[in-house]
Formats: C-alpha cells, structure tokens, sequence
C-alpha cells in the first residue's frame, strides 16, 4: 500500500494476498492475469507490491513463522474508515471480534483486523493523508 493511496470511508481500498510460497503464487498470477511484482522492503519480511498494467491492485506476502501456523493461504480485503479505533469499537459493540489491534504501518496508516458477526475476516484501515 503507498502513502499516496487515499480513499473515502467505507470504500473497498486495497486487496492482500498471504501465501507460504511467493515464487509459486507470483508465477500463477504473472501466467494467468499478467500482474507483476514490485519488492518493498518491510520489518522482518518483504512485501510485495501487485501490478496489473501500471495499476497498484494489492499485495502479497510470504507467511512465515509461529504467527501463521494452521493459518491457509488467503486474501484480505482492506476498508477504508475515517477512525480506525472508534470504528472498531462501534464494530465490537455491534458483535465483531477483533483478530488484530489496531497498529501504525509507517507511511501508510493504522489498522486493525476483525472478523464481522458471521464470522468473515476483515481489515480496516485509515490511510495517511
């Protein structure tokens, strides 16, 4: 995600795809979409930039470590919100789950990951301006 990313409150804004074999998923998306790949440094891993022609469309990373262990392959969509933390306590209060507190991605914002009340895992984020 870039820090010149921007997006209104409640709009689908970013997609991640977590994977344990980046060479494996990256060659699938390259054959089937012709996406292509952008290293960006990141703490303790490498992310990976998604391009579909010139478009930044998501990003992937490699799963790796006790954090991850049972966890599958998955996408992730990310929404946009205009307070990451009341929102997310207005989620829970509306039955929502936090998986993950919200936390400061330098450069790019601060987020949070929930799962709704039926269950489906989610991320909200308020992007930097």
């Amino acid at each position: 995600m870039a820090n010149e990313m921007t997006a209104p409150h409640g709009v689908v804004c970013w997609s991640e795809l977590a994977v344990r074999d980046i060479a494996r998923a990256q060659k699938f998306y390259a054959e089937t979409l012709g996406w292509r790949f952008e290293a960006m440094a990141a703490p303790d891993m490498t992310y990976w930039i998604i391009f579909s022609g010139e478009a930044r469309v998501g990003g992937m990373f490699e799963m790796k470590g006790a954090q991850f262990d049972g966890v599958p392959e998955h996408w992730l969509t990310y929404i946009a919100v205009d307070d990451i933390d009341a929102r997310l306590k207005k989620a829970v209060e509306a039955g929502a789950k936090t998986c993950k507190e919200p936390f400061d991605i330098p450069g790019v914002g601060r987020m949070a990951v929930l799962a709704e009340p039926g269950g489906a895992v989610v991320a909200w984020i308020r992007l930097e301006q």
